[in-house]
């Protein structure tokens, strides 16, 4: 996650960039940079560090000119250097961008501008672009021609701002936010969030997706990607600073949701080095015990299936609410993880205490690199999922499952191989399935909901039950397959509905199994799997995959599910009554 800001108007347009940029910095921290253009070429300056650190040593906003470009990063492409910090300059210097997002085919794109005797400063996907853009631009020296020719080569989502030495600033939306601001005297915003211009106007224009913005001395023009003209009416946004984070989406729920095929490659990076170590830590290991709270426990007892059945390793999950009473749950000189989304749960931070006092070495996988767990851990991991300010974890606890899977693979020794980007474009399959708003209705008008899920897939029920507990006070309750006829079956009847998690692995013919045996009873089914059956009352399908990936899959599916029936139970699904995003007492 990146913050683009960019200016055009009468004023001069650095220290609206860099207070801008400031406002914005929950969505990238690791480096900032502006470039603007006045009477010469354009001038950049940029470094790694906060916003006001930089400004501080490099005056950002000293820069002359009434138009200009910033960015705030968030490493994915590239280490955290000055290099791959924000503006890029294509090898000309004459055009300059800032870019929020991910280009898949960037490999392929370098080669392509390799090829033609370009070359780069950077590991980005970003400077690819801008090299594009010269590209094109060279051979029809028109700025929105060169724009559209590039993005017709890209693959990926984003938006991206970028600038000509001749004065022309444009901004291309596709599926990533982008908004204008419009102000007084011709002047315009142009800005990932409304938090980038609140103070300087309220009338904003939301593009659509696969909008290109001109701006121009002829003012503002927009166009389709094709190059039709599109017309955009303003609106006036509101001012209050609890909703502006939000984007386009109506939730901060959905939009963390809606993030997860870019949160899951993300997941962990800058911490290979800890990642390996940990790895050395369980190799080692006495014993390991993984703990957690909530979906964090989930997620350690979904690793204790995966960590034995792929790679021969034992570990204990625990609920880290029960160490303090049972300190007797963890034995000396082990390796603990600690899993935690804030890293400040009085839980979690109870059980280290107990860790530390029998001389283990602590773990911890979390999202908060400055937190209290952190600072108790001998080796930190992060979630590297960017602020999550839904209380119920979503993209948390799919950045924890892919760590743990990341440390499972190193642990298999190249035995297991995991497709993260199989993975992440099937979240992205899943978020555009058009039938999860109708069986999210039927889930809207019950009382009680079962979730049944076998072998590995018996975690993930127990996280979905969590999910529609928190999202639409619903009584939802995780069920083993196997222990059906040991009790929850006396419950079933026509007015059950049961989710089944049934993709098409060793598990499939037991859980349909089991289905039919429940539909026998009257209670309808939910089937969530890669594989059609006559079963199911309703059928949301999966992309068809191994076992690991499923897992995923099958919480994304539950977390759109619970999303979905809350808003239409007119429930508030980013703050659910009674609960808090980091439970900081007992």
């Amino acid at each position: 996650m990146c913050s683009i800001i960019g200016y055009f108007g009468n004023s001069t347009a650095s220290p609206i960039i860099v207070r801008g940029l400031s406002k914005m910095e929950y969505r990238g921290y690791d480096s900032v940079g502006v470039a603007t253009k006045s009477d010469g070429p354009i001038l950049v300056k940029k470094g790694v560090g906060r916003v006001s650190e930089i400004n501080d040593s490099l005056s950002l906003d000293s820069l002359p000119g009434n138009i200009g470009i910033g960015h705030t990063r968030w490493a994915t492409h590239g280490k955290v250097t000055t290099q791959n910090a924000h503006p890029h300059c294509s090898n000309s210097g004459k055009i300059a961008l800032v870019h929020n997002g991910i280009i898949e085919n960037d490999i392929s794109l370098r080669e392509f501008l390799v090829e033609r005797n370009f070359s780069f400063s950077s590991e980005t996907d970003s400077e690819i672009i801008s090299n594009l853009i010269q590209f094109h631009f060279d051979e029809s020296h028109n700025p929105l021609e060169s724009v559209r020719k590039t993005i017709s080569q890209l693959e990926g989502h984003y938006s991206f701002l970028v600038m000509f030495d001749d004065g022309t600033l444009i901004a291309v939306r596709f599926h990533e936010p982008l908004i204008v601001g419009v102000g007084k005297d011709s002047s315009y915003y142009l800005s990932s969030d409304v938090l980038g211009f609140i103070e300087k106007t309220d009338k904003a224009i939301y593009p659509d997706n696969g909008n290109i913005l001109v701006l121009n001395s002829n003012g503002l023009s927009i166009f389709d990607f094709d190059g039709k003209s599109v017309s955009k009416d303003s609106v006036i946004v509101s001012k209050e600073f609890a909703d502006v984070y939000k984007g386009d989406y109506a939730h901060f729920t959905l939009k963390e949701i809606s993030e997860q095929p870019t949160t899951i490659i993300r997941a962990g990076k800058d911490s290979d080095d800890a990642i390996n170590e940990t790895v050395n830590l369980l190799r080692n290991a006495k014993s390991i015990y993984l703990i957690g709270s909530g979906s964090s426990y989930n997620a350690s007892l979904l690793a204790k299936s995966l960590f034995l059945k792929y790679a021969n390793v034992k570990i204990d999950a625990l609920l880290a609410s029960e160490i303090e009473m049972s300190p007797e749950l963890i034995s000396e000189d082990s390796v603990v993880v600690m899993l935690s989304q804030s890293g400040e749960t009085a839980d979690i931070l109870n059980a280290v205490h107990v860790a530390k006092q029998k001389h283990c070495k602590i773990i911890s996988i979390v999202n908060i690199l400055n937190s209290s767990l952190s600072q108790d851990s001998s080796v930190v991991v992060g979630l590297n999922c960017g602020p999550e300010i839904g209380v119920a974890a979503t993209k948390s606890f799919t950045a924890q499952i892919v760590i743990l899977l990341t440390i499972l693979q190193l642990l298999s020794d190249s035995k297991l191989h995991i497709a993260f980007d199989f993975i992440s474009d099937g979240i992205s399959q899943i978020l555009s399935n058009e039938k999860i708003s109708d069986v999210s209705e039927k889930i809207s008008q019950c009382s009680d909901i079962y979730v049944m899920g076998r072998g590995i897939h018996y975690p993930v029920s127990l996280e979905s039950a969590l999910k529609l507990k928190e999202l639409t006070y619903i009584h939802a309750e995780g069920i083993a397959g196997g222990e059906m006829k040991h009790g929850p079956l006396a419950l079933m009847d026509e007015s059950t509905l049961v989710i089944m998690l049934n993709p098409s692995d060793l598990t499939y013919s037991d859980t349909l199994t089991s289905a039919k045996e429940i539909k026998a009873r009257g209670a309808k089914i939910i089937g969530i799997s890669d594989k059609f059956d006559e079963t199911y009352d309703f059928w949301l399908e999966i992309p068809s995959c191994d076992e690991i990936s499923s897992i995923v899959f099958e919480v994304v599916m539950i977390q759109l599910l619970s999303y979905h029936a809350a808003v239409l139970k007119n429930v508030d699904p980013d703050y659910p009554r009674n609960l808090a995003k980091s439970v900081t007492v007992k």
